[in-house]
């Protein structure tokens, strides 16, 4: 890597001292200096100094087709000379009316109502507040209550943090957060020794039954992250889950909350996850890749089915939520330039040759004696990285940055989520680069 410059050192201070980071222990950047990125190019990131960096995990899940994209880069740019934005209460305008009529389509007709909003908790939220409003609606008013799943991530507002479980985001907020049950994962790392992926996620789904014979006439909606959850790891399971997840919603008239916000469009190897189980959820959140990572938008689908009660002219009906930029004209072309390159580029096809190759050559990433678990779904690959370091995560980002590399770890659980543009060479520096940080990491 290159010396640092001034230009470098001044922006690396600057936002020390004027911008509150995400997700981030501020005074450890008095260490571990900040990285000022001044352009992106395909899966590249170049800071300020020149270093150029391998986007493996797409900047939080969200860079569909690289940076810069020019495709992506054109639609904005025309919309831009047309209409930035405008309120979507009492007007509509062409790019939001596109893209839910593409939405739509690409679901069969099975969800053809979009509620826009701006990020995957907002997503969140509105699903939340849609299923229990319905019910009120449907004179079914002791429907009140939520389900979530053991390790489950759906953001960090204060509803959306209820049907979360992962510890750090949730200990200190807990005496603001509305209870909710948590029901068994079907992550597959937590099988008994000898028992399929699939036999532990019936496992799982009898004990969802079981838990909404007793509940079902309280509880409003079940909501979960098909196929891979998240934040807590990247725990993957069996679609058998999500498929028996959603007889037992129908048999027990509880709604189904499918939060693709981070699995959507392509990342487990269907634009939907839910495709793999045929499962069609009540309520489909999108978000991250909706708009190739350039804008922040999000989406909650729902049916014609759940859109009639609302549908009245009384106040007590209407689904009063929202959002300033709800709609935003420019991030809803960026949405549609975005699907434009599924149809175009024939996408699902291409990512499964390439899963097929990062597959092979992670061969001896699969077997190296420190590696444990490792898995792949689609354009996800995780393993964990057996260590007794407390600060791993921290210590194999610095680590990978010295290789051209942009990971960052759940802890101990490493993961691949690169853009789908990604080549040959570049899965070859990604494996041998994550090599060489798991050896110095043995030392």
């Amino acid at each position: 890597m290159k010396a640092i410059s001034a230009y470098s050192f001044d922006l690396q201070q600057r936002s020390m001292a004027a911008v509150w980071h995400p997700c981030s222990i501020m005074k450890q950047h008095e260490n571990h200096a900040l990285i000022p990125i001044v352009r992106g190019e395909g899966t590249w990131l170049y800071d300020a100094d020149g270093n150029r960096y391998l986007d493996a995990i797409s900047s939080w899940w969200v860079n569909l087709f690289g940076h810069c994209n020019p495709d992506i880069n054109a639609a904005i740019r025309d919309q831009l000379d047309k209409l930035e934005h405008v309120m979507l209460a009492g007007f509509a305008h062409e790019p939001a009316i596109q893209l839910a009529e593409k939405l739509k389509s690409l679901t069969a007709n099975l969800l053809g109502h979009c509620f826009y909003a701006s990020d995957g908790a907002s997503a969140t939220e509105i699903a939340l507040k849609m299923s229990f409003h319905y019910w009120q609606l449907s004179g079914k008013q002791q429907k009140t209550n939520f389900i979530h799943l053991k390790n489950s991530y759906h953001g960090e507002t204060l509803g959306a943090l209820s049907v979360t479980d992962v510890v750090i985001f949730k200990q200190m907020y807990a005496p603001l957060l509305r209870q909710c049950a948590t029901m068994p994962t079907p992550d597959w790392r937590y099988a008994d020794a000898g028992e399929s992926h699939k036999d532990y996620a019936l496992r799982a789904a009898s004990m969802l039954e079981n838990y909404l014979a007793q509940h079902h006439a309280t509880t409003a909606a079940f909501i979960l992250e098909p196929l891979v959850q998240g934040a807590a790891g990247m725990g993957m399971y069996h679609p058998v889950y999500l498929q028996r997840a959603r007889e037992i919603c129908t048999q027990y008239q509880v709604h189904l909350i499918a939060d693709e916000i981070a699995v959507g469009f392509g990342r487990t190897g269907t634009l939907f996850a839910y495709e793999q189980a045929d499962a069609v959820p009540d309520f489909l959140c999108l978000a991250k890749g909706l708009s190739g990572g350039y804008l922040p938008l999000s989406v909650v689908m729902t049916s014609d089915n759940i859109y009639q009660p609302f549908y009245d002219e009384k106040s007590s009906r209407t689904f009063l939520h929202s959002h300033s930029h709800t709609g935003n004209a420019l991030a809803c072309r960026a949405a549609l330039a975005t699907l434009d390159l599924f149809e175009q580029q024939d996408v699902i096809t291409n990512n499964r040759g390439k899963t097929t190759y990062l597959n092979k050559i992670c061969e001896p990433l699969a077997t190296h004696p420190r590696v444990r678990n490792f898995r792949n779904c689609g354009m996800i690959w995780a393993f964990e990285f057996e260590t007794e370091e407390h600060d791993f995560a921290t210590q194999c980002f610095q680590a990978a940055l010295k290789q051209q590399l942009l990971l960052r770890p759940l802890d101990k659980t490493v993961y691949f989520m690169p853009p789908y543009i990604i080549n040959q060479h570049e899965m070859n520096l990604l494996v041998s680069g994550t090599l060489n940080v798991l050896n110095t990491l043995s030392k």
